[in-house]
């Protein structure tokens, strides 16, 4: 374990924070885009901020490995055990290229094959949230950082949704469970809006990566928030080529699993370990 997970907390802020900073200044003077093997769009903001927080962690947690989408990209996959890194340098690069403010810096900590602490920075608006399970999380703007945590689930639960990958499913799952609205909202955010109590669920009916849900999953949990895997048992890290098949995170109620709603899930190719 990690001496002192509040100190290593602070670390990962102050590298989520220089990364972001970085990712605006390349901003300001102009960037092209890349697609990845995946089809994925990639810049070199992503890259720049990856190298930044590689430095950092190497620092405030040595002999930790450090999982990285650019890393495991570029085909670099440290060995690990129970305890590693899972770091999106930029998460919603879609909305990104497209100019959204909604992108996020990603850094998590698992621990036993779950999410232990982590934080998600959104540098277009400087809002910051960090957690480590069991002992609360936080929200920081402008210098001041006060305690969050989800509220009770209501009546009529409201969402929050992917932008990029609404579909039909997803829309019947929200339908199924009551919900009477739904934010369209980039990145990470999701969780943090969930953890913050200003909505109620977050379904996601397609794969994501590991590293795109360990933070913002970490500060979740933090906040008295879960997060469920298709068959309604809590999603968990670890899995072959870092990928989800899909889950919904909620303010701390279980949902209806999202198992039966989801696609057929195949890869291969691209994928690091297969799937």
């Amino acid at each position: 374990m990690i001496a002192d997970e509040k100190q290593l907390l602070e670390a990962i802020a102050v590298a989520a924070r220089a990364a972001g900073a970085q990712i605006l200044k390349l901003v300001a003077a102009g960037f092209e885009v890349e697609t990845k093997g995946d089809q994925s769009p990639v810049t070199v903001c992503d890259r720049a901020a990856e190298a930044i927080i590689l430095a950092v962690l190497e620092v405030a947690a040595p002999g930790v490995p450090v999982i990285a989408e650019e890393e495991v990209a570029a085909g670099r996959i440290p060995e690990h055990g129970d305890m590693y890194f899972l770091v999106d340098p930029l998460d919603g690069t879609k909305e990104f290229v497209r100019g959204g403010d909604d992108y996020t810096v990603n850094i998590g900590l698992i621990v036993g094959g779950s999410p232990r602490l982590g934080v998600v920075y959104a540098p277009a608006t400087g809002r910051l949230h960090g957690g480590i399970v069991g002992e609360g999380a936080w929200v920081e703007e402008s210098g001041e950082r006060q305690a969050i945590a989800c509220r009770p689930r209501s009546e009529a639960p409201i969402a929050v949704a992917s932008k990029s990958h609404f579909s039909q499913p997803t829309a019947d799952y929200l339908e199924a469970v009551g919900a009477r609205d739904y934010a369209s909202i980039g990145s990470s955010l999701k969780f943090c809006i969930v953890a913050e109590g200003r909505a109620d669920i977050y379904p996601r009916l397609s794969p994501t990566s590991e590293w795109d849900t360990a933070a913002g999953h970490a500060v979740l949990l933090a906040a008295g928030g879960r997060v469920d895997g298709p068959d309604g048992s809590p999603l968990t890290y670890g899995k072959r080529a870092f990928l989800n098949r899909g889950f919904v995170a909620t303010g701390g109620w279980q949902a209806p699993p999202v198992g039966p709603l989801l696609a057929n899930f195949s890869g291969g190719g691209e994928l690091p370990q297969g799937v």
